[in-house]
């Protein structure tokens, strides 16, 4: 219960100090976008790719990794059904899957993965399998769906190979596949400026927060409803189901991946949903909602199952 704490704790300050910077106005009318656009562009792509560049990929074969791609794909699946009977659009319908299935692995799993798991690397799996296939995919449907691989079969098959998210993710994967080690004077600053990724997507999603209506209103409460339900209560179903029904995995095994796949929203998908103007708001609130309700949820994972 403690780590589960800590982790929401060390999210909330600095969400926090966002908001504040946006109350007061430092960082000007632009802040929130320059930070977006800082995160989107050159600290994210490198954060992935320091990351991945030193993964073990063996992990994408385990068991854990088939549990997490199952419930996923089983949770995003159920958001696009609904979004295409209800006509949400292919963006809005992407941004909200996401919503639904991508869990916040990064600042928030591996402290919770420490405290409650009692290791870091438990949580690699679902980090690799979102870094490596799930981030490049949105991205791309994202790229097509707002017209911007528009023209020849050609530019629309290169359309992951321009854009940063799925570039530094490819590039990553490629150095750890391959075994080179990539010389300390060329990662060192690329792992500088990875740092700068999680407090500026925080900060941008404090700083958005600031002077917004209240969540679960308006014409996305439907979306968030359903993406906030998927996401806190499908996904660690449905991982549980799996794990111990499917792959028959007991104890800590068990706890790891339903534990995982009970983390909320990520918030780098608020920076996804801005850089392509597209569910911003369907983002912002599904986040901050899943963040609170997953609370109670892990908490209650960690006690039945730990």
């Amino acid at each position: 219960m403690q780590g589960v704490l800590t982790g929401f704790a060390v999210i909330a300050v600095v969400i926090g100090v966002g908001y504040v910077l946006g109350l007061r106005g430092h960082l000007g009318p632009q802040g929130r976008e320059v930070l977006t656009k800082l995160a989107f562009h050159v600290a994210s792509p490198a954060l992935l790719f320091t990351t991945l560049a030193t993964a073990d990929l063996s992990v994408v074969f385990s068991a854990r990794l088939l549990v997490t791609a199952l419930s996923t794909l089983a949770v995003a699946g159920a958001f696009v059904a609904v979004g295409v009977v209800r006509g949400w659009g292919v963006g809005r319908t992407t941004i909200g899957a996401l919503c639904s299935g991508y869990v916040n692995s990064g600042n928030l799993g591996i402290p919770i993965a420490v405290y409650v798991l009692g290791d870091a690397s438990l949580v690699a799996p679902v980090l690799l399998f979102q870094l490596v296939l799930v981030t490049p995919v949105a991205v791309t449907i994202l790229d097509l769906s707002r017209g911007g691989a528009q023209g020849s079969l050609w530019r629309r098959v290169l359309t992951p190979l321009r854009n940063p998210i799925a570039l530094g993710s490819l590039a990553g994967v490629a150095v750890a596949a391959s075994g080179f080690e990539v010389p300390g004077a060329v990662m060192d600053p690329i792992t500088l400026i990875g740092n700068m990724s999680v407090p500026a997507v925080l900060l941008a999603f404090g700083i958005g927060l600031c002077g917004s209506t209240m969540p679960l209103r308006g014409v996305e409460r439907r979306p968030v409803l359903l993406a906030v339900a998927l996401k806190a209560v499908g996904q660690p179903a449905v991982a549980w189901a799996l794990a111990s029904g499917v792959f028959g995995l007991r104890g800590a095994q068990l706890l790891d991946v339903v534990v995982t796949s009970a983390l909320p929203a990520a918030q780098n998908l608020y920076t996804y949903a801005s850089t392509y103007g597209v569910g911003e708001r369907l983002a912002r609130d599904a986040i901050l909602v899943s963040t609170v309700v997953s609370v109670p949820v892990l908490v209650g994972v960690a006690t039945v199952l730990g």
